[in-house]
């Protein structure tokens, strides 16, 4: 579990890549550089007292985003998990840190140098690379040589409780052998029609209920939120762009694109001088201008004879292979076209671009729109957003900062702590709405800041304080309850009658479906819960069938298990077997340390 909560959207980063990023950096001198959002951190939640600041959690988001295997249509569903997340880090943090976990500064640096991620192909660690990986991470060096820190400590932790518990070897033999195991059974499903009474719900059995379980129709505390949001996307999607323009960004987007490039090389100061070179190379383009094929004139008369052969092709070229003269003619040309004379160390050339490794416009067309849009009304954006600022700072009400800056006043149903919708289900957005500036003295929120293309500031237009909802508010709810208990009792009793009958030997007219050899895996047409209770019941003695039931639901099922096949040793089976029992003790381990700490925790939101 810790290594799944290491590898989280940090996965995304690569987490313990990230942090050898910066104790590498801190090896190579670097320690001074500044760290990341240092002050003026808003405070999205507390844990015990240790606060979690939004520019950590936008932070994270956006790395998560930055490596390409998060969606950015999904940042804002991201932004709550992360959130809960960096909640569960540091609460491992704290647990390790009180348990004196220790990683020594040693020991960092023969992490760092001992990772593939940072090793030249010979093996050699590689300060270009390194620094290559940190610049497309975004990190500084001093916060992330203390994340690896505080990491390994959090593996420590996990390996202390994966080695403080372990399978014995008959505990394995037992498992195999029942991993091994097939049943073959009947099952039947009891429903509401098989009851022979109607149910009737009384009023009495309401009131008890009701009473029984208020805590489930506790209201808590609400209010209703007048709000202003700014959006630069939205206001994008409202900018007309023209189809040149587009058409222009992508253009000025591929200068720098791979390109398939041909060309046709003369040497001199061998058997021609310089000038007999470009002569030659004049005529070639003279021939070129009378519509002469390029790659038949690279044949016949190039001195590369490598690429000659191939028609002048020397393949997809990137920046910073080739000389300064070959790649400015070459990156300054169209596909289909043939550059001047051009002089290398090698001699005189003229370069065609064949083709262009780019996307093609259609499919690009929506992101430079969006991305010519944004630019268009980020201006503007702005704008709005330092008059939001000053304005809603003394303001005594939101619907005047919205008519000045020329925005819709929106209003919120009932909202909880805990229960938003929208936009007002972003972190940190309930913790100013029940703040003491916001809820009690009745200001205007600050301006929060969602992400970098929103903007918002609340204000709590009504209150209404926790209590339990009356009865007749929720009276279908309970009568539903009550009556799904019942039924579910009713069926429960029906299927331990049913089961002391076949016991007894009796015959009961009931049209089995049959399930033949299920494994513990099952087969998707048999419900797990019916699975499980079948494999619970004890293996059938002298050829006597056993018989059972199980709660499904609203049904209630009859099983009748007729043979249990013991099924062959499978060597590399076993050792599954016995490994993920193993990982499966220790995830229960840590999870239930995380359940603990999450209890006994003092979370602030």
């Amino acid at each position: 579990m810790l290594q799944s909560i290491r590898d989280r959207s940090r996965s995304w980063g690569a987490k313990i890549i990230i942090g050898a990023i910066v104790a590498a950096l801190a090896l190579l001198g670097v320690d001074s550089l500044v760290g990341i959002f240092i002050g003026g951190a808003d405070e999205v939640v507390q844990v015990n007292g240790e606060s979690i600041t939004r520019q950590q959690l936008e932070l994270e988001v956006q790395r998560a985003i930055r490596s390409g295997q998060v969606p950015p249509e999904q940042e804002r569903v991201l932004r709550g998990q992360m959130l809960d997340q960096l909640i569960t880090e540091q609460l491992l943090t704290q647990y390790a840190e009180k348990g004196g976990m220790h990683l020594s500064e040693d020991q960092l640096d023969q992490l760092i140098v001992s990772l593939p991620e940072f090793q030249d192909q010979d093996g050699r660690f590689s300060s270009d690379l390194f620094r290559n990986r940190l610049a497309s991470a975004g990190y500084t060096p001093l916060s992330f040589r203390e994340e690896l820190r505080v990491d390994m400590k959090r593996q420590q932790l996990q390996q202390g409780l994966a080695f403080s518990d372990f399978t014995l070897p008959n505990e394995q033999q037992t498992l195999g052998s029942l991993q091994r195991q097939s049943r073959s059974f009947r099952y039947y499903a009891l429903t509401a029609d098989d009851l022979e009474e109607e149910l009737r719900v009384s009023e009495d059995a309401m009131q008890a209920y009701y009473e029984s379980h208020a805590d489930d129709f506790q209201r808590p505390e609400q209010v209703r939120l007048d709000y202003v949001l700014i959006d630069r996307q939205r206001m994008a999607n409202e900018v007309e762009v023209e189809e040149s323009s587009l058409r222009e960004l992508w253009e000025q987007g591929t200068e720098d694109a791979d390109r398939r490039v041909s060309h046709i090389m003369l040497t001199f100061n061998g058997n021609r001088s310089r000038e007999e070179a470009v002569a030659e190379l004049e005529v070639v383009r003279e021939r070129l201008a009378d519509g002469e094929d390029f790659a038949a004139i690279a044949e016949e008369v190039s001195d590369d004879a490598v690429s000659a052969d191939q028609g002048g092709d020397l393949g997809v070229i990137s920046r910073g292979f080739f000389g300064e003269a070959f790649e400015e003619a070459a990156f300054s040309l169209a596909s289909g076209e043939v550059s001047d004379i051009v002089e290398t160390d090698n001699g005189l050339h003229l370069l065609k671009v064949t083709s262009l490794e780019r996307e093609p416009f259609e499919s690009v067309r929506d992101d430079l729109r969006r991305e010519l849009a944004i630019s268009r009304v980020t201006d503007e954006f702005n704008e709005k957003v330092q008059r939001l600022i000053d304005e809603s700072f003394a303001a005594d009400d939101l619907q005047s900062v919205a008519d000045g800056i020329g925005l819709e006043l929106q209003q919120s149903d009932w909202v909880s702590r805990e229960g938003s919708e929208g936009v007002l289900s972003e972190p940190g957005v309930m913790t100013d709405a029940f703040s003491e500036d916001v809820l009690e003295e009745g200001f205007n929120s600050e301006v929060i800041e969602l992400d970098q293309d929103r903007r918002l500031v609340i204000r709590v237009a009504e209150r209404r304080e926790a209590t339990v909802l009356p009865l007749d508010e929720v009276r279908d709810q309970v009568r539903a309850s009550v009556e799904s208990r019942l039924r579910r009792e009713d069926l429960t009793q029906r299927a331990g009658d049913l089961v002391g009958q076949l016991r007894a030997g009796n015959a009961i007219d009931i049209d089995w479906q049959v399930a033949e050899n299920l494994s513990r895996q099952g087969q998707a047409e048999v419900s797990p819960s019916v699975r499980q209770a079948a494999f619970r019941l004890p293996a059938p003695e002298d050829d006597r069938t056993v018989y059972g039931h199980a709660v499904d639901g609203d049904r209630v099922i009859l099983i009748a298990l007729d043979r249990v096949e013991s099924g062959e040793v499978n060597a590399e089976i076993e050792q599954f077997v016995a490994s993920m029992a193993e990982r499966l003790r220790t995830q229960a381990a840590i999870q239930g340390l995380i359940d603990h700490l999450r209890e006994t925790a003092k979370i602030q939101r």
